[in-house]
């Protein structure tokens, strides 16, 4: 059954400019490709106007409703974010927020638009944080309907305060190289289990 992936990079920087998520991101994209999901380029959220708001739709000029239209048609969320001040970006927590609106929009059984997407978490920094960050994101990614593969997560963090960045590694770790194939297989499994059996209804 074909299952397809979508990534949001909400690294502060526009396109143009290399950023360190979408290396992570096209780590866990080339893994998931090697399990017959269907990868797409990387969508950086800073490129895009999402305005602030708790709704799907914040009015005239908004870009959320379209990466919402897209997260929503695929089976697998990536959401990848670089570590800022110990925190998710800024932007990754706006993306955040737009999916607060998933816990009124439900099916007639009663299920959240976002039930039976699995969603894969991709972090990256040069300070200490990947823990604290992937927790976040995996709560609220759970608390608005999506389901989490076991390791759903993949991460590098640098010395801190360092210099260098993930993107600018002559060799990924042999770690982060496992660590996403495994991740990538959890997720490609179980979208393939929850395309065929989603969950039960009111």
């Amino acid at each position: 059954m074909p299952i397809k992936a979508f990534a949001l990079n909400c690294t502060l920087k526009p396109s143009g400019k290399p950023s360190s998520t979408d290396a992570m991101i096209g780590l866990l994209q080339k893994d998931l490709a090697a399990h017959g999901v269907a990868v797409g380029a990387p969508v950086r959220v800073a490129d895009h106007d999402v305005k602030p708001g708790v709704t799907s739709d914040e009015g005239p000029g908004d870009a959320w409703p379209d990466l919402r239209r897209q997260v929503l048609e695929a089976d697998i969320l990536i959401l990848g974010t670089p570590i800022w001040m110990g925190q998710p970006s800024s932007v990754c927590k706006r993306v955040l927020e737009r999916m607060d609106a998933f816990l009124g929009e439900t099916d007639d059984q009663g299920r959240m638009v976002s039930y039976g997407k699995v969603a894969l978490v991709a972090v990256v920094g040069n300070e200490d944080g990947a823990h604290h960050v992937s927790a976040e994101l995996f709560q609220a990614l759970n608390d608005v309907g999506f389901t989490l593969a076991a390791n759903a997560v993949c991460y590098w963090v640098g010395e801190a305060m360092q210099k260098t960045d993930f993107q600018d590694l002559d060799k990924v770790p042999d770690k982060v190289v496992s660590t996403s194939a495994m991740a990538a297989r959890n997720a490609a499994h179980l979208a393939r289990f929850l395309k065929e059996k989603q969950y039960p209804g009111e």
